[in-house]
């Protein structure tokens, strides 16, 4: 099954040469942080999360969000989502890579990854949080694999891999929770200290990561034979609508426990955010995230523009946008502005830092594809087999 990776047409070729490309531009960039050290990317003494932390808060999201495919295909037998789920795993898979590159990045020199394995703490959440990702991993590989084999076969899936199935759908809740207390634990952060954080990050990736796989299976019909069917993408559009309303919904609730409570600690990261009374980068960025969030969640409230493929591409772009201002850059780097002394410090990535994050995102989508390939390779096989015997 994995042969058929290594074969296809010249514009497969050509995709995985650009992702190598990236790859390749990604290294050199990263080979120059491990001379010089950090000082290449825009953080700073007080800023010391930022791009790529904002990136694996996303992309956790995005791996999280597989379960919404999973559950109700395995535990409410929704069939409509039989070709659905085994993407929705394989971007998982894709996704918590990503996550792991992101921190090894952000570590500066990678002999540091090695605290976190050779000096383990249950009272650490970073170790938590290594553990349920890799968890994850091994999870979504195993059981993609293994069911996806079965269904080559026409067999019926082992026995084993049905307890994993159930045990990957609240390890897949565990993997952003225990992100979200990553940042919620810090007690001299407070815009981070809300107990709102672990279900705005939920909500937040049951929007964007459906999104993003509604997407792939679009650009999968569109340019290979494997076709997910309407009916998934039109369910997934709806749990990307009801997602989007209730972050929407917690995001107000956040903003009216701050701004009425009046408490200047909870106050003044947010003037930062919006560039109220204070200039901040991040402003811009956080007004034009909002107004495509309204523009989205109005749009998708319609039914009739919801079920327009076209435009419901469009709103995905829109969405995955969105959240990825509001969760990424506008929830880390906030975080650290004001510091715990008031002092005002601005946090702009560098060059240097954008080309390394394109080369961990390129790295992912080789995998995406690599993956991706194989399951419409051997699709295609099956579908001209059942035809021969018909």
């Amino acid at each position: 099954m994995l042969e058929h990776a290594f074969q296809g047409s010249r514009r497969y070729w050509l995709l995985l040469g650009f992702w190598f490309l990236v790859i390749l531009a990604g290294l050199l960039a990263y080979g120059r942080q491990l001379t010089e050290g950090l000082t290449i990317t825009g953080m700073s003494r007080d800023v010391t999360w930022g791009l790529y932390i904002a990136q694996f808060t996303f992309l956790v999201g995005v791996a999280a969000s597989a379960v919404m495919v999973v559950l109700p295909y395995y535990l409410h037998n929704y069939k409509a989502f039989g070709r659905m789920v085994v993407l929705g795993e394989f971007l998982a898979v894709a996704a918590v890579t990503m996550c792991m590159l992101f921190i090894f990045v952000d570590l500066g020199q990678p002999r540091r990854v090695l605290n976190v394995l050779l000096h383990p703490s249950p009272r650490s959440v970073m170790f938590w949080d290594m553990v349920v990702l890799s968890g994850y991993l091994v999870l979504n590989l195993v059981i993609g694999f293994v069911t996806f084999d079965a269904e080559r076969q026409r067999v019926a899936p082992p026995g084993w891999v049905k307890p994993l199935v159930y045990l990957s759908i609240p390890w897949a809740v565990s993997i952003h929770t225990v992100t979200a207390f990553l940042y919620a634990g810090l007690a001299a952060r407070p815009f981070w200290m809300t107990p709102l954080l672990a279900p705005r990050f939920l909500a937040s990736a049951f929007a964007s990561g459906p999104s993003l796989l509604i997407l792939l299976a679009l650009i999968l019909r569109r340019f290979t034979r494997f076709d997910t069917g309407r009916e998934a993408i039109q369910k997934l559009a709806v749990i990307v609508t009801y997602a989007m309303v209730i972050n929407v919904f917690f995001v107000l609730v956040e903003l009216f426990t701050v701004l009425y409570g009046r408490m200047p600690h909870h106050v003044e990261p947010f003037r930062y955010l919006f560039g109220v009374h204070e200039p901040s980068v991040l402003a811009p960025w956080m007004w034009l995230g909002q107004l495509i969030t309204a523009v989205c969640v109005i749009l998708l409230l319609v039914p009739k523009i919801r079920r327009r493929e076209g435009y419901l591409a469009a709103l995905c772009v829109g969405v995955i946008t969105a959240i990825w201002i509001e969760k990424g850059m506008g929830t880390v780097v906030t975080g650290f502005i004001p510091s715990p002394l008031g002092r005002i410090t601005q946090y702009t990535p560098t060059a240097l830092e954008v080309v390394i994050t394109l080369g961990v995102y390129a790295i992912g989508f080789l995998i995406l594809s690599l993956l991706y390939k194989i399951v419409v390779s051997v699709r295609e096989t099956m579908e001209v087999a059942c035809s021969s015997e018909g």
